[in-house]
């Protein structure tokens, strides 16, 4: 009733509310007698849409004239719109929803009334003023036939289309209907809303309908063209290919049948989840429908393959017995008495909560993690046994293990797998590995954590997320697979060199356990336990055909290797059972006893020498302690003056932190020149030049502040620092000596250059308890709180041993 007061008359204040709710709407503008699908997704028009299903289902529709903001202010907006009332609401998965509106009549906007939490103005309503006559009638007839010969021309439109607008005998309703699916530009459409005659608006659609209908003739008649280019032998090759196929197809079908039987045995008998066994019986049918030669085919196979391999219910069997894991940790590792300690633990937690009947997927998330145990990380420099000790786990749970290397990896699509729209498609790497471990539960290691990437491929890091959280890997989503595969039983174990590089939302997912490295003692019962049967064993020699003495191993660990690990140490072992087979088959030995010298003979020019086995004698050189990616190391702080003006001079590849230690340690020498006995104008007279060797590789860090400091104070002090102290420690201005991290592998690191003292802050002292106790014991701790401590110990010239 309302539509026929619109076209014949003025309409009555009682017909529509003076005042709607507004919803933008972007791309399109709506015409009255038209039904317009919308889709709503932002929360304020959500909200509108809410509010007037409650009320009398009327909205106003108004277009953006910027159709890229998001939430446009009534500036934004045309002022002219329509009233629409809305017929049906459905709601989608993402909380968004899709409405269905009757679109009623024109209004204008007199004046804004809210703009929270939606848009509201009030409105005025006017119909379209309808002409009469013969021009309204000519118009109108041209309108229909140009509408038609576009949907002749267009496939876009279906053929009772043309028959619907013949029949629609009101030139209003036909120019809005035409004009609805006419593919306007937004500025056009919108001045036909706003146009108040219909001959005006028919007008302006003629002018659109004519351009659109060269467009399409002018693109039939290429494409006809481009048709009768095909020749006659085009032609017959296509058909012979035709025939081809059609002859394969029929030599073929019987294999192909067979094939598809098999795999339908195939998954009948398998032990698939209800998803998995859908989804493949989905794929099987596919298959049947289509020839065994097509690419489709082969890429289903390949599908089904893999479902059918993945153990989806296979499990092993595993140990928990206490006592024999703690029996294959000490068999297969020497020392790290911390690390197995807490790997005991964790495998202890593991077995009471499983005899227990504490599930893994439970509400409470946070509580079935700790009673699981946290997932491991095993952090610390190269060759100290990260790899190896989750394979001890694995035996001593008698585990599958399997492991992924994460080094260099950038691409998202390596742990969730590439969709089986590319071509050569494949699952990630989890899944790949889980494929080869052949249960469901093995010990998965995650090897180089810490080297990880990102890049326009995506973040692999941010998919590794789900993976190594309980509380979303029981349903881990493959992007190959597409099927929820079971995560939440297997023993997730990471390794790491550096932690700084970890993402911390990754981080906070796993329990760091430090492996720091090894002395030199620990070394040699490595050596003797493991190293050297190992390479004996890979060489085809008998224990007793080469036989190592402590004298030699020791020569190899001090003078031929420098890491904390020992992955340097077996290769050097390698190399002298390789000489050794030589002599062996040239029949020179039966038996060879390995001794220093004949390392020495084997190996040729020792690689490493002590280079702390000279005094030093003079002043401005302070031996400093540093923790790099392989382990602990010695660093020398080199400081020279020069005539000048009191410049200070950083080189050595310094990062910023660095350089602020060192104006830090300069300024502190400046204020105590009269304490230290330094002339007044030394600072004034003087540059300073501050070096640290090893000028290609980058440093930085404050924990070599205290050293710096120590050579700046020798070099105008002309005191020399004592060549067996090693110091650490971050400074202030006012003389304080700050805590730093890694004491334990910089103690190695002083221990291995032949230091005897070493200067660390006295809030370190706590990191003494960790350290071995043949290594402490060989070392003298000085602790201090203030830097004059440190001076007065290091530039003495009394010696304490």
């Amino acid at each position: 009733m309302s539509m026929l007061k619109n076209v014949l008359g003025p309409l009555l204040s009682t017909d529509f509310p003076r005042e709607l709710p507004i919803l933008p709407l972007r791309n399109s503008v709506a015409f009255p007698f038209t039904i317009l699908p919308i889709s709503v997704g932002i929360e304020r028009s959500v909200k509108l849409v809410e509010d007037a299903q409650k009320d009398d289902h009327l909205i106003g529709i108004v277009a953006v004239k910027v159709t890229d903001i998001l939430e446009p202010l009534p500036s934004q907006l045309y002022e002219v719109g329509t009233v629409a009332k809305i017929e049906r609401v459905m709601q989608t998965a993402d909380n968004s929803l899709n409405i269905v509106v009757h679109c009623l009549e024109r209004f204008k906007i007199d004046n804004w009334v809210l703009d929270r939490p939606y848009l509201k103005a009030r409105l005025s309503y006017y119909p379209d003023t309808i002409e009469e006559g013969g021009e309204s009638e000519a118009l109108r007839l041209s309108l229909v036939e140009l509408a038609r010969e576009i949907i002749a021309l267009s496939p876009n439109f279906p053929e009772e289309t043309a028959d619907i607008l013949s029949r629609v005998k009101s030139s209003l309703s036909l120019t809005y209907l035409v004009a609805n699916y006419s593919g306007l530009e937004m500025s056009k459409a919108q001045e036909i809303l706003e146009e108040s005659s219909v001959n005006s608006k028919m007008r302006l659609l003629i002018d659109h309908l004519s351009q659109e209908r060269e467009i399409l003739s002018m693109s039939k008649k290429i494409q006809n063209e481009a048709r009768e280019k095909i020749s006659k032998v085009q032609r017959e090759y296509y058909l012979r290919q035709q025939l081809s196929a059609i002859q394969k197809e029929l030599a073929e079908h019987d294999e192909g049948q067979a094939e598809n039987s098999e795999y339908a045995i195939k998954i009948a008998n398998a032990e698939l989840p209800q998803e998995a066994r859908k989804e493949a019986n989905r794929e099987l049918k596919r298959l049947e429908g289509m020839s065994s030669l097509t690419p489709e085919a082969s890429i289903i196979k390949s599908y089904l393959d893999w479902i059918l391999e993945l153990p989806w219910n296979r499990v092993s069997e595993e140990r928990t017995d206490i006592n024999s894991a703690r029996k294959i940790l000490d068999e297969d590792h020497y020392g790290l008495s911390d690390v197995k300690e807490r790997i005991l633990e964790y495998l202890a937690v593991h077995k009471m909560a499983k005899d227990r009947g504490v599930k893994k997927n439970t509400e409470k998330m946070e509580a079935t993690r700790e009673a699981y145990g946290a997932i491991l990380c095993f952090s610390g420099p190269p060759g100290v046994g990260k790899t190896s000790l989750g394979r001890s786990i694995a035996r001593a749970l008698e585990r599958n293990f399997t492991r992924v290397s994460l080094g260099g990896m950038r691409d998202e699509a390596e742990i969730r797998g590439h969709r089986r729209t590319y071509i050569g498609a494949l699952p990630g790497r989890i899944i790949q590995a889980i494929k080869r471990a052949g249960t469901r539960n093995p010990v998965f290691m995650l090897d180089e954590i810490d080297k990880i990437g990102m890049d326009w491929r995506g973040d692999p890091s941010s998919a590794l997320l789900e993976v190594l959280d309980p509380a979303q890997n029981n349903s881990f989503r493959d992007h190959y697979l597409d099927i929820d595969f079971d995560l939440s039983e297997v023993i997730f174990i990471t390794t790491a060199n550096q932690l700084d590089t970890i993402p911390p939302a990754l981080r906070d997912r796993i329990e760091i356990i430090a492996i720091e490295g090894y002395t030199s003692y620990e070394k040699l019962e490595i050596a003797k336990r493991h190293l050297i049967p190992r390479q004996l064993k890979s060489h085809g020699l008998r224990e007793d055909e080469v036989i190592f003495n402590d004298q030699s191993i020791n020569k190899l660990i001090e003078d031929y290797t420098k890491e904390v690990g020992v992955r340097n140490l077996e290769r050097q072992i390698s190399a002298i059972c390789r000489k050794s087979v030589v002599q062996i088959l040239d029949r020179q030995s039966t038996n060879i006893l390995v001794t220093e010298e004949l390392v020495r003979v084997f190996l040729k020019q020792e690689r490493f020498l002590a280079e702390l086995a000279e005094k030093i004698t003079l002043p401005g050189i302070a031996t400093g302690l540093a923790v790099t990616t392989i382990g602990g190391d010695i660093l020398f702080i080199e400081a020279s003056k020069m005539r000048g003006k009191g410049a200070l001079i950083l080189t050595g590849h310094l990062g910023e932190i660095m350089r602020e230690s060192a104006q830090l340690a300069h300024s502190y020498i400046r204020s105590k020149a009269e304490a230290l006995s330094i002339p007044a104008d030394a600072f004034e007279m003087n540059d300073l030049h501050l070096h640290i060797p090893a000028g290609a590789i980058p440093k930085d860090g404050p924990s070599a502040g205290l050293a710096m400091t120590l050579a700046i104070a020798s070099l105008f002090s002309d005191r020399t620092v004592r060549g067996d102290v090693g110091m650490t420690g971050e400074i202030t201005l006012r003389g304080r000596v700050l805590p730093v991290g890694g004491i334990k592998m910089k103690v190695l690191a002083a221990h291995r250059a032949g230091l005897k003292m070493v200067i660390l802050p006295k809030r370190n002292q706590k990191d003494l308890e960790e350290l071995p106790e043949e290594i402490a014991k060989q070392l003298h701790f000085i602790l201090v709180e203030k830097i004059d401590e440190a001076i007065d110990v290091a530039l003495s010239s009394l010696h304490l041993f």
